[in-house]
């Protein structure tokens, strides 16, 4: 059985991955209303930042047993 960190780390991946591929979109095509902060794709960063702290977990994690 796995650890719970393991499944943290996978959806953690997971959902940065889907951010981070909307933040690309979002500056291939920007929107009509422009945001504040719009100009620094936050999403981009988010995104790139779910995906390293969930490869870590997963990386850590993947050989690890729970008895």
């Amino acid at each position: 059985m796995k650890p719970i960190w393991y499944f943290v780390g996978l959806i953690l991946f997971l959902m940065g991955l889907v951010i981070e591929i909307n933040g690309i979109y979002f500056m291939i095509n920007p929107s009509a209303d422009k945001k504040v902060l719009a100009n620094i794709h936050p999403d981009v960063w988010w995104g790139g930042i779910m995906i390293i702290v969930g490869l870590i977990y997963i990386l850590k994690n993947r050989k690890v047993k729970v008895s």
